[in-house]
C-alpha cells in the first residue's frame, strides 16, 4: 500500500529539472504575460452568458456574489500561488499533489487534469464554431448548416422537431437552435444512407490554435496578448456606453429576491472565475516563476473581479433585471437600447474571447502530460521536447487530436459541469496539499517564496462556519426543512409560486417587432424548462431525493472531520477553507456529475495499474536506493 503513495522531494525534482537540459522549455514569459494569460482563461464566455442569469435570480445585488466569490477563488488562487511559488514546474497540482499526498492521488488529479484542459476544451471548441457560426451569418455570410453542426445534435434535433410539428406546433415559433438542427439533417449530403454532418468550425479553430501551441511560447504569447487587448477594450467600452444608458430606479429594489435569489448563482458565478490555475503550467517558461506566478494570479483574479462587478451594475442599470435571463445578455441590453452596433461587437468579440480561453486551456494540457511522462507514468514519447521550437511537441498534437475529433461528430457540450468537477477536485486537493507542507524545510532551502498567510483556525474556524451555516438556515428555511425531512414539499411551493409568476409576465409579453419575438422565444423556453423542471421535482421519491443529497451528506461528514483536525492541530485558516469552499461547490454540481466523474477516475485508475505503477521512475529510483516504499 505504501508503494501507491511514495512521494517525491520537492529539492530532488527541483535538482533533476535544472540538470536535464532535453527537458528545457524556453523561458520567455514575464508578469505582464502571465496576468494576460489569466484573464484570458477566466474572462470568457462566461461574461456573456452567467452575468445574465445570475442577475436575474438575485438583482442588482449579484455584484456581492462576484465579491464573495471572488474572496472564495482566493483562497485557492492563495494555495495554487505558494506552490508555484516553491514548486516551478509545468506539472501544476499533478506535480504539488505528487509531493504532498503521493503517486496515486497526484495521477487522479494528473486524470482530473486532462477532463479539466482536454475534455472541457471540446465544449469550448464547440462553443466557439456557435459563436462564429452566428457572426458569420450576421454579416452575410451564412455557413450550411449541416457543416456547422455535429451528427447527434442534428439527429436529435431533427427528431424533436418533427413530433413537435407532428404536434401542432408552430415552426416559426421554435428555438432557432431546433431549425438549425432540422434543417442540418434535412439538407445534409447523403453517401448511401449516411448523413454527411460535421462541425467543421470547431475543427478549424482546434487545428490553428494546436498549431500555434505547438510552434512555441512565444507565439502564443503574442496572440494571447492580441485577444487580451481587443477584450479588454471591448469590455471598457460595454462599461463605459452602457453608463450613459443607466436609469438607477432599475437598481431599486437591490436585492429583488432577498439573499436566497442571490446565492441562487453561486456555482453558475464560481465557474466564471475558473481558469487563474492554467497559469501554472508555464511554470517552467516563467523567466522568473517563483516571483511573477503567484503575483499574476492574484493580480489577475483582482482585474476580473473588477470587471464582473461593473458589468453586472451596467447590465442592472441599462435594464430591468428581469429582462436578464437570456443567453447573450450584453447583446440583449443594448440591443433593447436600440444599440445594434454594439450588439454586433459583442458578437464580434466573443469568438476572439473563447478563443483565448481555447489557448491557455490548450496550452496547458500538453504541459501536464509532459510532466507525467517525466514520472514515468505515461509513454515517455509524450515528454519530448521539439529541438526547434522547444515545446512538448507530441503532446500538444495528442491534445489537439483529442480535442478536434471529438468536437467534429459529437455534442459533449454535457461535460461541461463534468469538466467542472474536475477543477473543483484539483482545487480541493491543492488547498488540502498546503496543510501537508514541509513548512519548516521549505523555509529553510527557500526563504524567498511566497507563503500563504497563517491564521490559525481552532477558534475561527468554527466561528465562520457557524456564521456561514445560520445565515443560510435563516434566508434558506425551506431548504433546510426539506433537506432534514428528506422531502422537497417547502422547496417545490416556492417554485410554484416562481412559476406562475413567470407564466403571468410570460402572457403580456409583447411578439410584434423581430426583437419582441425573439425575446418572447426566449423566454417561453426558459418557462418551460423551469415548468418541466417543476414537474420532474413533484415525481421524485423519498429515494431519489435521499440520493441525490449523498454529496450533501459526504460535505457535512468532510466539515466534522475538518473542524476536529483544525481543533486538534490549529490547521491554518485560509487553506480549510479553500477545501471546504470548493468541495461544497462539488456539491452543487449533483450527484449524476458525481458518477460521471468517478467513472472517469476508475478509467484513470485502470491506465494507471495498467501502465503508469510499473513505469514509475520514483519506484525504480527507490528501488535502486533499496528504500522500502
Amino acid at each position: 500500500m505504501k508503494q501507491l503513495f511514495r512521494k517525491k522531494n520537492i529539492n530532488d525534482i527541483l535538482q533533476d529539472s535544472s540538470s536535464n537540459e532535453e527537458h528545457n522549455l524556453q523561458k520567455n514569459l514575464q508578469l505582464r504575460d502571465l496576468v494576460a494569460f489569466g484573464i484570458a482563461a477566466v474572462v470568457g464566455a462566461g461574461i456573456f452568458s452567467t452575468i445574465g442569469n445570475a442577475s436575474y435570480n438575485g438583482g442588482p445585488a449579484v455584484i456581492f456574489l462576484f465579491i464573495f466569490t471572488a474572496v472564495a477563488c482566493l483562497f485557492s488562487a492563495l494555495c495554487y500561488a505558494e506552490f508555484a511559488s516553491c514548486i516551478p514546474l509545468s506539472g501544476s497540482a499533478y506535480t504539488y499533489a505528487y509531493t504532498t499526498f503521493g503517486e496515486l492521488i497526484a495521477w487522479i488529479l494528473g486524470w482530473a487534469l486532462v477532463m479539466e484542459y482536454a475534455i472541457g476544451n471540446i465544449a469550448v471548441a464547440i462553443s466557439w464554431s456557435d459563436y462564429f457560426t452566428g457572426l458569420m451569418t450576421g454579416i452575410g455570410l451564412k455557413i450550411p448548416e449541416y457543416l456547422t453542426m455535429d451528427y447527434l445534435s442534428a439527429s436529435r434535433g431533427f427528431e424533436k422537431v418533427s413530433f413537435l410539428l407532428k404536434n401542432g406546433q408552430v415552426f416559426k415559433e421554435l428555438p432557432e437552435s431546433l431549425k438549425e438542427a432540422y434543417f442540418a439533417w434535412q439538407n445534409a449530403p447523403q453517401i448511401g444512407s449516411f448523413r454527411v454532418i460535421a462541425d467543421i468550425p470547431a475543427l478549424f479553430i482546434t487545428v490553428i490554435i494546436t498549431s500555434l501551441v505547438y510552434i512555441g511560447i512565444k507565439e502564443s504569447k503574442n496572440a494571447s496578448n492580441i485577444m487580451v487587448i481587443i477584450k479588454l477594450l471591448v469590455v471598457t467600452m460595454v462599461i463605459v456606453v452602457g453608463a450613459f444608458y443607466v436609469k438607477p430606479d432599475n437598481w431599486s429594489p437591490f436585492a429583488p429576491n432577498g439573499l436566497s435569489g442571490v446565492l441562487k448563482g453561486v456555482s453558475a458565478v464560481f465557474f466564471a472565475y475558473i481558469g487563474f490555475d492554467a497559469i501554472s503550467t508555464t511554470a517552467e517558461e516563467c523567466k522568473n516563476p517563483q516571483r511573477d506566478l503567484p503575483r499574476a494570479m492574484l493580480y489577475s483574479l483582482a482585474v476580473c473581479t473588477v470587471l464582473y462587478v461593473l458589468i453586472a451594475l451596467v447590465l442592472t442599470g441599462m435594464v430591468s433585471y428581469k429582462e436578464l435571463q437570456v443567453g447573450d445578455p450584453l447583446a440583449h441590453v443594448f440591443a433593447l437600447n436600440n444599440l445594434d452596433f454594439m450588439a454586433g461587437i459583442i458578437a464580434t468579440s466573443a469568438v476572439v474571447t473563447i478563443t483565448s480561453v481555447f489557448l491557455v486551456f490548450q496550452l496547458g494540457q500538453p504541459r501536464i502530460l509532459m510532466t507525467m511522462s517525466r514520472d514515468g507514468l505515461l509513454p515517455e514519447m509524450f515528454g519530448k521536447i521539439h529541438p526547434k521550437y522547444k515545446t512538448p511537441y507530441v503532446s500538444t498534437v495528442a491534445t489537439g487530436l483529442l480535442v478536434a475529433i471529438p468536437a467534429l461528430f459529437l455534442n459533449l457540450t454535457e461535460v461541461t459541469d463534468l469538466t467542472s468537477i474536475g477543477t473543483l477536485f484539483a482545487f480541493t486537493l491543492v488547498s488540502g496539499g498546503i496543510l501537508l507542507l514541509d513548512t519548516e524545510k521549505l523555509n529553510q532551502t527557500q526563504k524567498n517564496r511566497f507563503r500563504v498567510p497563517v491564521i490559525g483556525g481552532r477558534f475561527v474556524l468554527p466561528l465562520v462556519l457557524l456564521g456561514v451555516f445560520g445565515s443560510y438556515a435563516h434566508y434558506n428555511n425551506d431548504e433546510v426543512t426539506d433537506f432534514f425531512n428528506m422531502s422537497n414539499q417547502r422547496v417545490q411551493m416556492r417554485e410554484k409560486i416562481a412559476l406562475e409568476k413567470q407564466e403571468n409576465d410570460f402572457k403580456i409579453i409583447p411578439k410584434n417587432t423581430e426583437k419582441e419575438l425573439t425575446n418572447w422565444k426566449n423566454k417561453k423556453a426558459s418557462l418551460e424548462q423551469n415548468r418541466k423542471k417543476w414537474q420532474e421535482e413533484q415525481q421524485k421519491t423519498i429515494w431519489e431525493i435521499f440520493v441525490r443529497r449523498i454529496p450533501l451528506w459526504i460535505f457535512g461528514v468532510v466539515v466534522l472531520v475538518m473542524l476536529s483536525l483544525t481543533a486538534y492541530y490549529n490547521l491554518s485558516l485560509i487553506p480549510v477553507m479553500g477545501l471546504l469552499t470548493n468541495f461544497y461547490l462539488m456539491t452543487e454540481l449533483g450527484i449524476g456529475n458525481w458518477i460521471g466523474f468517478g467513472v472517469w477516475m476508475l478509467v484513470g485508475l485502470a491506465v494507471y495499474f495498467s501502465y503508469g505503477y510499473h513505469h514509475s521512475k520514483l519506484k525504480r529510483k527507490n528501488g535502486e536506493l533499496g528504500i522500502r516504499n
